[in-house]
């Protein structure tokens, strides 16, 4: 598939996924990025699409369905362990102590963790921006996310249960 087939196919269907993906996370921006996502994951894989099999639009909405499982599982897995991630906007529940803690961990981290911490939780940056920003791959990005997750984890004490 060319790269003009691709964006009609993109201006085709993101729409019909974003609003998908809205009604179902009630996030803009982890909306747009599942939706980037899922022409992206297609473009990718676009050779396990089989139009026999089913409809193109069918196949879009399985990769986006299936992106947004992934991703919402994932941000309730790091809420559970890690909530002072997501005290973004509201008055922070958090005691003095706390956030001292939280921001003498965060200082452990080397900067280039931090710096992608900071980004995607307390800026709700998707990975695409944070990869512009920094000027590094996306999978660079979610790697550093992992890693500074687990250290932080370790850093604070929480228990990792799942």
């Amino acid at each position: 598939m060319n790269s003009s087939k691709l964006e009609e196919l993109f201006n085709s269907y993101h729409r019909q996924i974003y609003q998908f993906t809205y009604r179902y996370t009630q996030d803009e921006t982890l909306s747009a990025e599942i939706t980037q996502d899922t022409f992206i994951k297609f473009h990718n894989y676009k050779e396990s699409f089989d139009p026999a099999k089913s409809h193109i639009r069918t196949f879009l909405f399985r990769i986006a369905y299936q992106l947004t499982m992934t991703k919402l599982k994932r941000r309730n897995k790091f809420k559970k362990l890690l909530p002072f991630l997501y005290e973004r906007h509201n008055v922070s529940s958090i005691s003095l102590d706390d956030k001292i803690s939280i921001r003498t961990a965060l200082m452990e981290l080397p900067q280039s963790h931090r710096s992608v911490i900071i980004l995607f939780y307390y800026h709700a940056l998707s990975h695409n921006e944070i990869s512009d920003i920094l000027q590094i791959p996306i999978g660079t990005v979610k790697s550093r996310l992992y890693h500074s997750l687990k250290k932080l984890k370790h850093l604070l004490e929480v228990e990792d249960d799942e």
